[in-house]
């Protein structure tokens, strides 16, 4: 029996103030959108960021892939088969998900949309996404030294690497445009061939224009990030915490030139809401933006901060 597609599904009305950038993993989509979204005051949809918030759905629909998943030692779920690795990665089901999550967004500013489950047969099914969209392709040894530095097992290269095929595959089937990383060309350089690719929907925008909007996105962001750590730690499975887990927050100030991330423990973001109390996540030497009161969140990422410790992965 054939898989069914995202592309099977009827259309669906149109998502214009979305930007599409999908490749496997280690093409540099996150990097790349994060770093557009800061500079642009565009509202950036991480798909890895909702990881275990769909899969929660999935299995609350009973999708069996889903379920297996979680029912298998950690273990035993990385030694199935390749077909089984791609099944309970959910990455055809995650598509629609993702679109769902994106209609539910408001229609401005921009949104600027990245993750590997955003394939063109799931863009496909949105009118006019093609035309917004890019797939980044890198070259293997591109791949292989970035997937290498996350030091991952067998288990999810195998999988990452099956990705690989199946989003080149479909690029092709669909004559979706892509952008080659060779190794070549810097993050810097990047970003500037994805930004000329999205040149008129930037400049038409809308974008966020005052620092109080830009600290908003931020905050949408960091605590989309929250939610996925707090998701993963509340599977009976998983090792550590909230307050041993550290992540590279982006600073809330606002700034259309800050860069700065800031090394928190999950623990100790600020707690809902995010209203006007709630204090921003600053770098050392940062102000709040009008409307958002400063807080006590204001260390430089270390070094520690840097490796990723604590991330969930699966």
């Amino acid at each position: 029996m054939s898989r069914s597609r995202p592309s099977d599904a009827p259309q669906q009305p149109p998502l214009p103030h979305v930007l599409w950038i999908g490749g496997p993993p280690g093409a540099g989509k996150t990097t790349v959108a994060r770093l557009i979204a800061r500079r642009y005051g565009l509202r950036w949809y991480n798909a890895d960021a909702h990881t275990w918030e769909h899969r929660d759905r999935a299995i609350a629909a009973g999708h069996p892939a889903a379920i297996r998943f979680e029912a298998l030692p950690r273990a035993a779920r990385w030694s199935a088969p390749e077909a089984e690795l791609i099944a309970m990665s959910l990455h055809h089901e995650r598509g629609r998900m993702i679109v769902d999550d994106l209609r539910a967004l408001p229609a401005a500013p921009l949104v600027i949309a990245e993750g590997t489950p955003i394939t063109p047969a799931v863009v496909a099914t949105v009118p006019g996404g093609p035309a917004a969209s890019v797939w980044l392709q890198p070259s293997a040894e591109v791949q292989r030294t970035r997937l290498a530095e996350r030091g991952l097992s067998d288990g999810p290269l195998t999988l990452y690497r099956s990705l690989v095929g199946e989003i080149e595959a479909e690029v092709a089937e669909y004559g979706a445009r892509s952008l080659v990383i060779d190794g070549d060309s810097g993050v810097e350089e990047t970003s500037a061939a994805v930004e000329k690719i999205f040149a008129g929907a930037l400049g038409e925008g809308p974008v966020a224009e005052t620092a109080g909007e830009r600290a908003r996105l931020l905050r949408y962001a960091n605590r989309a990030t929250v939610a996925q750590y707090e998701a993963f730690f509340a599977r009976p499975w998983s090792p550590g915490d909230a307050r041993t887990a550290v992540h590279a927050f982006a600073c809330e100030c606002g700034r259309a030139d800050c860069r700065d991330d800031i090394g928190l423990a999950i623990a100790d973001f600020p707690a809902p809401p995010d209203d006007a109390a709630s204090p921003p996540v600053l770098a050392p030497g940062h102000h709040r933006a009008q409307g958002v009161p400063d807080g006590p969140l204001s260390r430089r990422r270390s070094a520690a901060d840097s490796t990723g410790r604590g991330r969930p992965s699966e």
